[in-house]
């Protein structure tokens, strides 16, 4: 059974688990990241007191949902709200948001054209403390108004003893689902002694969208898999379509 590293948060690598093993994976929780809200959520607060000024409020993660709801509540009344990629769409319906756009393609810069006429429009996301400029710097070039507030931080954490100890022993495949991971990966693996570039087995590398597959490329890593529809779900079946991975 190939064993597949998972190295996003534990508490939403479950779901991703469980679909590795109904294909016939084995999962190993190796997660090397954490998500922690931001100390100071005061600018949020003050930003929803003036909530109606907004024209959209875009979410880029469920990490957002998360903390901006659990911050001001789930009775605020928002404007027109953006959603990138189904899994952020799905929180913010299971806490009884409408959706009002969702973009075919799950990366920021690809919403744009769904956002209407930006021009003098305020657009608040609320996004991580280290999320890309892309969206917002196309926002501003479209005539929009940008309210960017970090509401929550990446940062790194230690993985579990028995995932060191597969990792060493050799997997098949390794998953990156952000930058983030794929830099940490990096860090926490040359930590326990490990070359993260020349790992045992030699595992494939496959990452679940084009951001973090061009974060992993620039740091040197080989990327042979990357799903059409940048989901867990894609990357699972990008995963069963690849034969290297059985040889």
């Amino acid at each position: 059974m190939p064993k597949v590293l998972i190295t996003r948060p534990r508490k939403q690598a479950e779901a991703f688990a469980d679909a590795l093993e109904a294909a016939g994976f084995e999962p190993i929780f190796f997660p090397v990241i954490q998500i922690r809200p931001m100390d100071d959520l005061s600018p949020l607060e003050d930003a929803v007191k003036d909530i109606e000024k907004y024209a959209w409020v875009i979410f880029s993660s469920s990490n957002a949902v998360d903390v901006f709801f659990d911050a001001v509540g789930e009775t605020l009344q928002l404007p027109k709200v953006a959603a990138v990629g189904s899994k952020t769409e799905a929180s913010l319906r299971s806490r009884g948001v409408a959706v009002d756009f969702v973009p075919e393609e799950y990366v920021s810069k690809a919403i744009l054209p769904g956002l209407g006429d930006l021009n003098d429009k305020w657009i608040l996301l609320p996004r991580a403390e280290i999320a890309r400029e892309v969206l917002p710097q196309e926002i501003l070039a479209a005539g929009g108004i940008v309210h960017e507030i970090a509401i929550y931080q990446t940062l790194p954490t230690q993985p579990e003893k028995e995932g060191i100890s597969v990792l060493r022993e050799g997997v098949d495949v390794v998953t990156f689902t952000s930058p983030s991971t794929v830099q940490n990966f990096i860090r926490l693996t040359k930590d326990a002694g490990l070359d993260p570039f020349d790992l045992a087995g030699k595992p494939v590398f496959a990452c679940i969208g084009s951001v973090t597959k061009e974060a992993a490329e620039r740091e040197g890593f080989s990327v042979a898999v990357m799903p059409k529809k940048y989901t867990v779900e894609g990357l699972v079946e990008s995963l069963i379509n690849q034969n290297i991975i059985y040889e």
